[in-house]
C-alpha cells in the first residue's frame, strides 16, 4: 500500500484543475492506497458546510482522509462550526510530517 498526500490550494469553484485532483485522490482509494487530500489557501472554500457535499462524501466514502489547512480557514472567515462534517481541520504540521515520512505528493 502506498501513501499519497495531496495538497489542493485552488479555488474549487474557479477551476476545473480541482475537480482533477479530487479525481485522483478517488482514483488512488480505489486501488489498495492510503490518500490524505488536504485543503489549503483557497481550496478551503470546499470545506464549507454544503459547499460540496456529494464530491467530499464521494471521497471519504472511498476512504480518503479530507483535511483543511486551519490557518487558511480563519483567513477566510470560515469559522469551526461551519465547517464541513466531512472535513477536519489540521495545521499544516500535517503536511511536514507526509513530507517526513515520505508520502507520495502532490501540490496543486
Amino acid at each position: 500500500m502506498s501513501k499519497y498526500l495531496l495538497v489542493e490550494s485552488r479555488d474549487p469553484f474557479d477551476r476545473r484543475p480541482a475537480n482533477d485532483l479530487a479525481a485522483l485522490a478517488a482514483e488512488l482509494a480505489t486501488e489498495p492506497n492510503q490518500v490524505t487530500l488536504f485543503l489549503i489557501q483557497n481550496g478551503v472554500l470546499e470545506a464549507r458546510d454544503g459547499a460540496a457535499a456529494a464530491r467530499l462524501g464521494a471521497l471519504r466514502e472511498l476512504g480518503v482522509t479530507v483535511l483543511a489547512d486551519e490557518f487558511s480557514l480563519r483567513e477566510r472567515g470560515i469559522a469551526p462550526e461551519r465547517l464541513s462534517p466531512l472535513v477536519s481541520s489540521a495545521s499544516l504540521g500535517v503536511v511536514v510530517a507526509h513530507l517526513a515520512r515520505g508520502d507520495r505528493t502532490l501540490w496543486h
